[in-house]
C-alpha cells in the first residue's frame, strides 16, 4: 500500500480486500472453518508475517500473533475480534477489530516501540455461531470454557465440528484443553451495531457493559372459530391476546433506560382470513447491561403475560430457552479507554452494548473492555454496514493511545 496513505485509509483498503474471502459469490458469507475462513486466516497470517510477527492458528481455528515487550515472555495486552460473519454480512462486524489490532502492531513495529508488556493480536474464528449451534467458540476455547460435547454438534449439511476442525487442519481434542495464560487485559474495537453514536453525532464510544439476555418461547392457545359466526364477546382469540402481550412487553421495556425487549418472531395458526386464530407462538428476547434490571423485568413481564391470558381466557405456556449473564467491563480498562478518547479531544461517551461479543467471554479470563465505532444508521449484519475513513482514524488513534498508556496490574 502507498506510504502516503493514512492509517485509516490503509485499514479501510484492507477491510475491502478481506471482504473478498467469502463462501458465497456476490455476498460476504464467511462461516467458521469454511474455505473462506481458511483463506482469510491465511491472508491475516501473511500480513502478520510481513510485519515480522510469528503468527499461528490454534486448535480451534483462531489466528494469533505476538509482538514481544522489552523482555520476552512478559504478560500481554491482547487486541482483536472475530473474522467469521453472518450470511450476507457487512464487512466491518468483527473484521474491523481484528484488522485494527494488526494496524496497531504495524505502527509499533515501524516506530520500534516496545513496552513492559507484550502486545498480542487475535482473529477469532467463530463468534457469530452461524454454522454450528454454539456461539463465541473461539474466545470460549481460549478462555477455557469450551465444552467437549460441542465437537459433536453438526451443521446444516450434517458435518460435525470435529470433522470440520480436522478438515481445517486443527486438532479437535486439543480445543477443550486450550487456556490462555499471561493475559494482562483484552480490548476489542467494534462497530456499535446500533444508532446511539450516530444519533449524537459521535464517532466513538466506550462500552460500559455487555447486555445479558433472557429468551422465552411463548405459546398462546385460544379457540379457533368462524370469523363471521362467533360474537366478539364469546371469542378466545389467540392473536388479539398475543397482540396485547406484545404491546405490553414493548411498553415495559420502554419505561426504563438500557432495558430492551423484542418479539422478533410470531406464528399464527391456522393463519386464514376467515378463521379466528386458535394458536399463536412467539419469541421474547429481553436484554439489559444489569442482571438485576433484566431479572426484575422478566418477573414483571411474566406476571403481566399471565394476567392477560387469564383475562382473555386463553392458555399461555412459557418456555425458558436462553439465559446469558451481563458482563460489566473492567473498571480499569474503561478508565483507560475514557482517558485515551479524552486525549484525542473528542467527547467521552459511555454506553452499553446490546449485542454479545468476544469481550464478555474474555472477561472471564482477564480484565476486558471495548471501544465502539459509529456505523451508518446503526445497521449491522447486513451488506449496508458502513463506517467512514475519518471514524476509522479516530478508532485507531484511540486504540493506539490506550496501548501506549497501558499499565498492567501488579
Amino acid at each position: 500500500m502507498p506510504s502516503e496513505t493514512t492509517p485509516g485509509q490503509r485499514l479501510m483498503a484492507r477491510l475491502d480486500e478481506f471482504a473478498r474471502f467469502t463462501d458465497e459469490p456476490g455476498k460476504l458469507t464467511r462461516l467458521y472453518l469454511s474455505p473462506a475462513h481458511r483463506d482469510a486466516a491465511k491472508r491475516y497470517i501473511e500480513w502478520c508475517r510481513a510485519t515480522g510477527l510469528n503468527a499461528r492458528i490454534d486448535a480451534s481455528g483462531n489466528v494469533w500473533a505476538r509482538y514481544e515487550g522489552k523482555k520476552p515472555g512478559a504478560a500481554a495486552l491482547m487486541l482483536g475480534s472475530h473474522i467469521d460473519t453472518v450470511r450476507d454480512a457487512g464487512r466491518y462486524d468483527g473484521n474491523l477489530g481484528a484488522l485494527a489490532a494488526l494496524s496497531v502492531v504495524e505502527e509499533l513495529v515501524a516506530n520500534n516501540e516496545r513496552f513492559d508488556f507484550a502486545v498480542e493480536i487475535v482473529a477469532f474464528g467463530d463468534e457469530e455461531g452461524v454454522r454450528f449451534p454454539t456461539t463465541l467458540t473461539g474466545s470460549r476455547a481460549y478462555a477455557g470454557l469450551f465444552l467437549r460435547s460441542s465437537l459433536e454438534q453438526k451443521d446444516a449439511d450434517g458435518v460435525s465440528m470435529r470433522e470440520a476442525l480436522i478438515d481445517f487442519g486443527c486438532e479437535p481434542e486439543a480445543v477443550a484443553t486450550l487456556r490462555g495464560r499471561g493475559v494482562a487485559a483484552f480490548v476489542e474495537l467494534h462497530i456499535e451495531q446500533g444508532p446511539v453514536l450516530e444519533s449524537e453525532n459521535l464517532a466513538i464510544g466506550i462500552v460500559s457493559a455487555i447486555n445479558g439476555a433472557t429468551r422465552f418461547h411463548a405459546q398462546v392457545e385460544g379457540v379457533a372459530g368462524h370469523a363471521g359466526a362467533v360474537p366478539m364477546n364469546l371469542r378466545a382469540d389467540a392473536l388479539t391476546a398475543a397482540a396485547e402481550m406484545v404491546l405490553m412487553i414493548e411498553a415495559r421495556a420502554a419505561g426504563e433506560d438500557d432495558l430492551v425487549a423484542t418479539v422478533g418472531r410470531l406464528i399464527v395458526e391456522p393463519n386464514a382470513v376467515n378463521v379466528i386464530p386458535g394458536e399463536v407462538r412467539f419469541a421474547i428476547d429481553i436484554r439489559s447491561p444489569s442482571n438485576i434490571q433484566r431479572t426484575r423485568a422478566v418477573v414483571d413481564i411474566s406476571k403481566q403475560l399471565d394476567a392477560i391470558a387469564a383475562r382473555r381466557k386463553v392458555k399461555l405456556t412459557l418456555v425458558h430457552t436462553h439465559e446469558a449473564a451481563a458482563y460489566v467491563c473492567d473498571a480499569g480498562v474503561v478508565a483507560g479507554l475514557k482517558a485515551s478518547v479524552a486525549r484525542l479531544g473528542v467527547p467521552v461517551r459511555v454506553l452499553p452494548s446490546g449485542a454479545g461479543h468476544d469481550t464478555m467471554v474474555m472477561g472471564s479470563l482477564c480484565p476486558a473492555g471495548m471501544l465502539f465505532l459509529r456505523c451508518k444508521g446503526g445497521v449491522s449484519h447486513s451488506p449496508a454496514e458502513s463506517i467512514t475513513v475519518e471514524d476509522a482514524e479516530i478508532g485507531l488513534a484511540a486504540l493506539m493511545d490506550f496501548v501506549r498508556h497501558f499499565k498492567p496490574a501488579a
